[in-house]
């Protein structure tokens, strides 16, 4: 097995043992969109009147149509919460030994990115399967349709939570900026309601929506569970990913990021 495999697998096992040690988060990344799900949507839809959603399909409740915007929530907390290990690791220093290795530094970045994802992945097919519980379900092949679009919006997210890490220093300071992050990227998208409804609002949200990176990653879902492709969608998250990754190389470069010196002297 070559070094680049053995660091992908290590780094991945490490993640793994990290998130089923961690039972309260699994349960949490659960909790948080079913509450959405089963409490929330009820009156959403009496408020919103969305009780019929085009252009989806001829006929789709507002349970069906969150659902997409649930999974990238879930990816995007993730997203988070696998970069707040980062800021941990850099304080606690696993990870700054981690990345003086020979290995290149982008690729034991993408190793924790691809790591993240796969845990967020799983995360989102057991959401799904307690929303097809509750009779709230996609078609059949929707949800293997759905895979690609899930690695490819789980590796934008998950690289725009490392990018958020090589700016944080102190792990006390990742919460504030962590929620400043994630509920204007969540609100301001299409995971709750369409861009036409956000339009008879105002037209300033609507743009801004319409530019969310967060928002072309929901619609990318939303078509491929119902076996369709958004070909915009897909360039407008991989040119995000291109941006957040390159991002994060760059503030992880020892000339910026992570090795830099603190006040006082100390690294």
């Amino acid at each position: 097995m070559t070094p680049y495999l053995v660091a992908l697998w290590a780094i991945t096992k490490r993640e793994s043992l990290r998130f089923i040690n961690q039972r309260s988060r699994f349960l949490a990344a659960l909790v948080r969109p079913l509450v959405w799900l089963i409490v929330f949507a009820a009156g959403f839809r009496a408020a919103l009147g969305l009780s019929i959603i085009p252009p989806y399909a001829t006929y789709i409740t507002y349970e069906v149509y969150i659902v997409p915007g649930l999974c990238g929530m879930i990816q995007l907390f993730n997203g988070m919460q696998s970069s707040l290990s980062l800021v941990y690791d850099q304080e606690m220093g696993s990870m700054r030994l981690l990345l003086t290795s020979r290995l290149p530094r982008w690729w034991l970045l993408f190793c924790k990115l691809l790591a993240g994802v796969a845990v967020s992945i799983l995360q989102v097919y057991v959401f799904l399967a307690i929303a097809a519980a509750f009779g709230i379900v996609m078609p059949p092949l929707g949800y293997l349709y759905a895979l690609p679009a899930l690695v490819i919006s789980g590796l934008m997210l998950g690289a725009l939570g490392l990018l958020i890490s090589s700016t944080i220093k102190q792990l006390e300071n990742f919460a504030g900026v962590m929620n400043f992050v994630i509920f204007p990227m969540f609100f301001l998208s299409t995971a709750l309601y369409p861009l036409w409804k956000m339009a008879e609002s105002s037209e300033l949200l609507r743009d801004i929506c319409a530019v969310n990176p967060f928002t072309h990653a929901v619609e990318l879902i939303r078509f491929a569970l119902y076996q369709s492709f958004n070909g915009m969608s897909l360039l407008w998250v991989a040119l995000s990913f291109v941006v957040f990754m390159a991002g994060s190389m760059i503030g992880y470069d020892p000339a910026f990021g992570m090795t830099r010196k603190r006040p006082g002297g100390k690294p």
